[in-house]
């Protein structure tokens, strides 16, 4: 009997597996990831007819969310101005939002936090990052995590809004912005160099908490 191939495939692409190089099934991570978080009522915080809100699995601050629009867009690649603008920009606005309702619910109008994406994320589909400036997390734990957040490798919403009106489309360099994520650690608020992520992390306790 013949074996339809495709149909396996489609089988194990839509149960979240994949094949390596050499054609075996392998489990996919991604397939479980946002899209499988958003279903979690321990996670999912609120929707509306286009995005979903939910807290970050493994937050890297005190506060961490990722909005995802509803959309199947896989990442900032995907996007085009004519397609998808008013969708990028209603994402800004549910942060900035969540990020009013935090500083309300909390009384702490001086919190800080950044709005924005990874470059080269390490799960689909297309999210938006909300996270507090403290990092105070147990699990932010390697340069690579810091790093992700706090270099240039995090890239502001609004600056991706600005790109897509202007080109069209996001253009991301795999190398430069790879290259961010091997940067020396060094604190986000000061000139410090920490020696190590436990340096850092005391560091942050003593002199910006």
């Amino acid at each position: 009997m013949q074996i339809d191939r495709t149909s396996i495939d489609t089988q194990m692409s839509y149960r979240g597996f994949k094949r390596n190089r050499y054609g075996n099934a392998m489990f996919n991570r991604n397939f479980l990831s946002l899209r499988d978080s958003a279903k979690d009522p321990n996670l999912k915080v609120e929707e509306d007819d286009l995005t979903v809100t939910i807290k970050d699995k493994f937050p890297k601050a005190k506060h961490h969310y990722l909005i995802l629009p509803k959309d199947d867009i896989k990442n900032l690649l995907q996007l085009r101005a004519d397609q998808h603008l008013s969708l990028v920009k209603h994402l800004h606005q549910r942060a900035e939002k969540l990020v009013q309702d935090i500083k309300g619910k909390n009384d702490q109008q001086q919190l800080d936090f950044k709005i924005g994406y990874h470059a080269i994320p390490s799960m689909t589909p297309l999210h938006i990052h909300v996270i507090s400036q403290d990092f105070d997390s147990p699990s932010l734990k390697t340069k690579k995590h810091w790093n992700s957040f706090t270099t240039s490798f995090f890239l502001l919403s609004i600056n991706i809004i600005q790109q897509l009106e202007k080109k069209n489309s996001i253009i991301i360099n795999k190398d430069l912005y790879e290259s961010f994520l091997k940067s020396p650690l060094q604190c986000h608020k000061c000139t410090y160099h920490p020696k190590h992520m436990p340096d850092l992390k005391q560091h942050l306790k003593i002199k910006h908490s």
